[in-house]
């Protein structure tokens, strides 16, 4: 559903404007940080029912870790952070866990699945790309000191004309 909604607001954006930023974020590592005291003092923000709560919590409860190596095994270590990729929850808790990052400027716009982020910047808001880029490090190192974004893909979408090519690049 999320693409669905990207791709209609690259093609509005697109009858009005001559061309659209689209900044990817991927942000899978910094999964392995998300406190789980944080992610369920958000889902009781959302109002949800008392019985999925705390299944949630029951969920995010009691999990440990332990390490063996050369034959020694380790203590056991409580996990009190961690979405594990590939659960059922985890796509879910990113959106929950990402919610407060909306776009910056008026006129650009987000758009959050799974563990990625599309910002969409139209080409009359071009200046404020640097904005958006600022306030997702912001935002992360007031979260999560550790969590650095894993990948910045940068594209400019532009309606189809004669000889024109969309121009991509990494930062």
């Amino acid at each position: 559903m999320a693409i669905v909604h990207l791709l209609d607001s690259v093609i509005n954006l697109l009858e009005t404007e001559p061309y659209i930023i689209v900044i990817s974020l991927d942000f899978s590592r910094a999964f392995d940080t998300v406190q789980h005291s944080t992610l369920l003092y958000k889902l009781v923000q959302l109002h949800i029912p008392d019985q999925i709560y705390n299944w949630l919590v029951d969920f995010f409860d009691n999990h440990s870790h332990r390490t063996v190596f050369r034959d020694e095994l380790s203590s056991l270590l409580d996990i009190t952070a961690r979405i594990i990729q590939g659960s059922a929850i985890g796509p879910s808790a990113y959106v929950v866990t990402a919610g407060d990052l909306v776009a910056a400027v008026p006129g650009n716009s987000t758009c959050k699945f799974a563990y990625d982020t599309y910002i969409i910047i139209p080409a009359s808001n071009e200046a404020t790309r640097h904005l958006e880029l600022a306030k997702v490090q912001k935002l992360g190192r007031a979260k999560q000191p550790e969590t650095e974004l894993q990948q910045v893909d940068r594209g400019h979408l532009q309606r189809p004309q004669a000889k024109a090519t969309p121009c991509c690049g990494r930062y």
